[in-house]
């Protein structure tokens, strides 16, 4: 606890002044130890549709058009052989390009995967989803 403030002359009081926010029912809630300032960002579920399917054989699944600024997620699941690799286009399609690291690709998979994949900041890029089937049924979803 701070050193007490003097309320000797000339004034006798103190004026008080706290930070309150707003409880649910629109009531001034003052900012203290057991109702600390509310930090917490409440986020509206994503507005893009998920891409989902299930494959025997192999294809191209997509477009997946992702919403700006929210974490992508690739889940890929079921018992199947062969390897998924997650594309991404900026022209609508036309040219589908691998996600890569320091020039070497990385979002290729090869088993079941339940990831965050990145982040989209360019208005109009899609994903893709290149899978190779050996065998076996492979279910997916690009989502956010």
């Amino acid at each position: 606890m701070s050193d007490p403030i003097s309320t000797l002359a000339p004034g006798g009081f103190v004026p008080r002044q706290a930070v309150a926010f707003a409880d649910a029912a629109g009531f001034a809630v003052p900012v203290g130890m057991a109702t600390p300032l509310p930090v917490a960002t409440l986020i509206a579920p994503a507005a893009s549709t998920a891409l989902t399917g299930t494959a025997t054989t192999s294809l191209v699944a997509g477009p997946f058009t992702p919403e700006l600024g929210r974490a992508i997620w690739l889940t890929l699941s079921g018992t199947w052989s062969g390897n998924v690799a997650l594309e991404r286009s900026t022209d609508g399609g036309a040219t589908r390009l691998p996600l890569t690291v320091g020039g070497q690709s990385w979002a290729t998979f090869a088993a079941n995967a339940n990831e965050p994949i990145g982040e989209e900041t360019v208005s109009g890029a899609t994903y893709y989803l290149s899978v190779t089937l050996s065998s076996g049924t492979l279910s997916y979803q690009v989502a956010q």
